[in-house]
């Protein structure tokens, strides 16, 4: 380590008594450690510093197409080639973009995961040769979205959009009938009737169900899980 003293420092204790050395020795210690800035201090407390670490780095997130269905199995071969080419330090994340949905089938309600963009992952990245060459030869990826052969990198509005898209609660709901198909009502005053169904309120959980009752088509209102598809 190197002197922290200049020449003035020198000439200057030369001159001083123990008495006013000791007086001096704060300032100078003052001097030399001064208090943190409000960014350094806010750095500390950040939450996402790894995230910040890797953007100041140069880092951005690209979107990588890849074969529809195998987006995991590419998500877990690219962090492989991450560990085993030691590109930790140019390939920080890789993420499957999903999204929560109410699936109703067979009369039974569940959360079921769904891909927000079929065929393509993300990847967060230095972008040089070598780490393109990693992720682009990684089976199962078919290359980067760009202009050209330039990879196109997503702005911060786009991550924040698909962050918060994925952390949103589930609102849509997937059923596995649609108007105009034969169900049957499962429970409640017309329990083991079947009938067409006439239109579905996915706002209020409601299908109306056109039921023949004593030779006329009654419209029935009933809840999504009071039916199943026959």
């Amino acid at each position: 380590m190197g002197n922290d003293y200049n020449n003035e420092d020198i000439e200057r204790d030369i001159d001083l008594d123990p008495i006013e050395m000791e007086e001096e020795a704060p300032k100078r210690k003052k001097k030399e450690a001064p208090e943190p800035v409000l960014s350094d201090i806010s750095l500390v407390l950040n939450p996402d510093k790894d995230a910040e670490k890797s953007e100041s780095s140069g880092a951005h997130w690209y979107v990588v197409h890849c074969y529809s269905g195998q987006e995991n199995k590419v998500h877990h071969a690219i962090m492989q080639r991450i560990e085993t080419m030691n590109m930790q330090d140019k390939i920080f994340d890789v993420v499957v973009p999903t999204e929560e949905e109410i699936e109703i089938k067979e009369g039974k309600r569940r959360t079921v995961e769904r891909r927000v963009f079929p065929g393509y992952i993300l990847v967060q990245m230095v972008m040089d040769e070598d780490s393109w060459y990693v992720v682009r030869n990684t089976p199962g990826v078919t290359g980067f979205v760009g202009m050209g052969n330039e990879p196109t990198p997503l702005r911060p509005e786009e991550v924040a959009q698909i962050k918060g898209r994925m952390e949103t609660p589930p609102t849509s709901i997937k059923l596995d009938y649609q108007v105009g198909q034969t169900v049957r009502i499962k429970d409640g005053p017309f329990n083991e009737f079947t009938g067409t169904v006439g239109a579905i309120d996915t706002e209020r959980n409601k299908v109306r169900v056109m039921v023949s009752f004593f030779g006329r088509d009654t419209p029935v209102e009933l809840d999504f899980l009071q039916v199943e598809k026959v």
